[in-house]
């Protein structure tokens, strides 16, 4: 059993004592977001990740730190209410360990969701963007080291790393309700700091059309458990360079806040198909 793995089925043994709950969806609520817990899911039990051990805990703002079980719509969800970010200072294991853990839990598929910051000319404040494909070499792959066999592959495909079906769903549903959903590729930079304009300008050559710091090294991970994978960003300002102000992580939340409830009635409308 690898040392990953092995850490995996402490962490799950202990969230099995508090609940046997086994979710369909996994859902990551990214900054701003959190509130879909409380608002939109008919909650069943909650484990806060100072309950599992040696469970990394997330300091970021906004993010509560816990797993919330239960429904949406007649499916099961296990909701992560704060996640953990390469710039607190952990190594890459143990900010994929949630999404792992929720693999393990019995989730199929992995929604994840993020602020981040508009590179793309034609988004705006406010925008949601369906992630379509990644960028993530910027940061280390959660992969690295000795494969877990009991996870996945030495070597996974990362083709088609967000479900194309589950892409046209979200569109569909986005049509239905009269959200404008943009669409565009995801890159993730190791943070804290947000990027120079510079680097805006670098990352909109190579294809950029947001930027944050997170979502891709979890995409990864999951995608090497063979789950699907859902990315929608929120985009929570202008990036550095297009933005005629300083950002702030206030600004982020904020916007997160000003999105909730299309963010709310889109992510709710995807997953009661799934």
């Amino acid at each position: 059993m690898g040392k990953v793995y092995e850490r995996l089925q402490t962490a799950l043994t202990a969230v099995r004592e508090k609940t046997d709950f086994v979710p369909r969806v996994g859902l990551v609520l990214g900054s701003g977001l959190g509130d879909f817990a409380d608002t939109s899911m008919e909650v069943v039990a909650e484990v806060s990740y100072t309950d599992i051990p040696g469970f990394p805990v997330s300091t970021a703002p906004g993010h509560k730190g816990r797993y919330v079980f239960g429904y949406v719509g007649k499916t099961p969800v296990v909701c992560m209410q704060g996640r953990v970010h390469y710039y607190e200072g952990y190594d890459m294991e143990d900010v994929v360990l949630p999404e792992r853990l929720m693999g393990l839990m019995g989730a199929e598929t992995i929604f994840l969701t993020n602020a981040a910051g508009g590179i793309n000319a034609d988004f705006h404040a406010g925008d949601l963007m369906l992630i379509t494909d990644q960028i993530s070499f910027f940061t280390p792959s959660p992969l690295r080291g000795a494969n877990e066999g009991e996870l996945g592959n030495r070597f996974p495909d990362m083709s088609e790393i967000y479900d194309r079906d589950l892409r046209k769903l979200a569109l569909k549903k986005a049509g239905e309700l009269g959200i404008e959903l943009k669409q565009g590729v995801y890159c993730q930079t190791k943070g804290p700091n947000y990027e120079s304009p510079a680097e805006i300008r670098f990352l909109k050559t190579i294809g950029a059309d947001a930027v944050g710091m997170s979502t891709a090294c979890e995409a990864i991970a999951v995608n090497h458990m063979k789950k699907k994978i859902i990315g929608i960003s929120c985009i929570s300002n202008l990036a550095a360079g297009i933005s005629p102000t300083p950002l702030t992580e206030e600004e982020v939340l904020e916007a997160g806040k000003a999105v909730a409830e299309k963010f709310t009635s889109l992510v709710t409308a995807i997953i009661e198909e799934l």
